[in-house]
C-alpha cells in the first residue's frame, strides 16, 4: 500500500449507498424530464432534443452503479471529520448572494459569495477577498452581458458600464 493512500474499510459504506441513491434519483429525474420534452422541436433530425439528457441520465446511472459496487466492496477511504464552520461560511455566502442580487447586482453579490467561499476554504480575511471577488465578478459580468448579451442582475456598479 502506498503511504499516500488512506486505509480502506472492509465493510459496506452506508454513506456511499446514500450517494448512489441520490445519483439514481437524479438520473431518474433527468430521464423523466427528457421523456417529456417537446418532440416537435427537431422533427428534421433523428437526434432530438432528448438525446443529450438521456446521455446524462445514462452517465449518472453508471456512476450510481459504480458507487454501489465500491460501497459493497468497502473501497472508500476513511473520510475526514466534517467541519461545519467551513460549510457555514459557504452557505452564508450563498444566502448573502441571494439576498444581495436584487439590489446590489451581480458583481457585488457574487464577490461576496467568492469571499465567503474563500474564507470557508481557509483563505484570507473578508476585507481582502471581497474586493478581489467583486473585480473578478465584474469581469465575468462584462463578458457575459456585453460579450454574450446575457441579462444578469444589475446593481449600481454594473450601471456604470
Amino acid at each position: 500500500m502506498d503511504g499516500n493512500q488512506a486505509p480502506v474499510s472492509s465493510r459496506a459504506d452506508k454513506a456511499a449507498f446514500l450517494i448512489a441513491a441520490g445519483l439514481f434519483a437524479l438520473a431518474g429525474v433527468v430521464a423523466w424530464d427528457a421523456a417529456h420534452l417537446n418532440a416537435a422541436v427537431a422533427t428534421y433530425s433523428r437526434v432530438g432534443a432528448a438525446a443529450f439528457p438521456y446521455g446524462i441520465a445514462a452517465a449518472l446511472t453508471a456512476l450510481g452503479l459504480g458507487t454501489v459496487a465500491a460501497a459493497i466492496k468497502g473501497e472508500f477511504p476513511d473520510r475526514e471529520e466534517l467541519e461545519l464552520h467551513r460549510v457555514g461560511w459557504i452557505l452564508g455566502g450563498l444566502i448573502a448572494q441571494i439576498v444581495l442580487l436584487g439590489f446590489a447586482g451581480f458583481s457585488i453579490a457574487t464577490g461576496v459569495l467568492f469571499a465567503f467561499t474563500a474564507r470557508g476554504f481557509g483563505g484570507k480575511p473578508l476585507w481582502a477577498t471581497i474586493p478581489i471577488g467583486i473585480v473578478l465578478s465584474l469581469i465575468l459580468y462584462l463578458v457575459f452581458s456585453k460579450g454574450l448579451e446575457l441579462g444578469l442582475p444589475q446593481g449600481p456598479l454594473e450601471r456604470l458600464f
